[in-house]
């Protein structure tokens, strides 16, 4: 089983999730959000499955440094915003294989892990 972790390590709910599947032994792949923007393809998934409401964290000082808390914009634009500004997204974005999860999930990822 492999995961991917998409966030960056000074955020909490990252290091949680990092630490949930090592401590499993699970291989983890981490994207470091403040090392690599995400391509739109990896961000399309969860765009796909979560929609804007559940992705954009509107708490995140790097939206209220952008400006964007008046802005209503439509999915496809807010997805391309994130592409370019990844720290206004909720973290982390795990995946494995085609499961997805926004935020703490320790339940999902138990799910997965006794899954495998």
């Amino acid at each position: 089983m492999d995961v991917q972790v998409f966030g960056i390590k000074n955020d909490a709910d990252t290091r949680q999730a990092l630490r949930f599947f090592k401590e499993r032994r699970v291989q983890v792949h981490f994207m470091d959000f403040k090392q690599r923007a995400p391509s739109k393809g990896e961000l399309q998934r969860f765009f796909q499955k979560f929609g804007e409401e559940k992705l954009i964290d509107r708490t995140a000082k790097r939206f209220e440094a952008l400006g964007l808390r008046q802005a209503y914009y439509g999915d496809e634009r807010w997805l391309e915003i994130a592409c370019d500004e990844p720290l206004i997204l909720r973290m982390p974005l795990v995946r494995s294989g085609n499961k997805l999860t926004v935020g703490s999930d320790e339940a999902s990822w138990k799910e997965w892990v006794a899954g495998a």
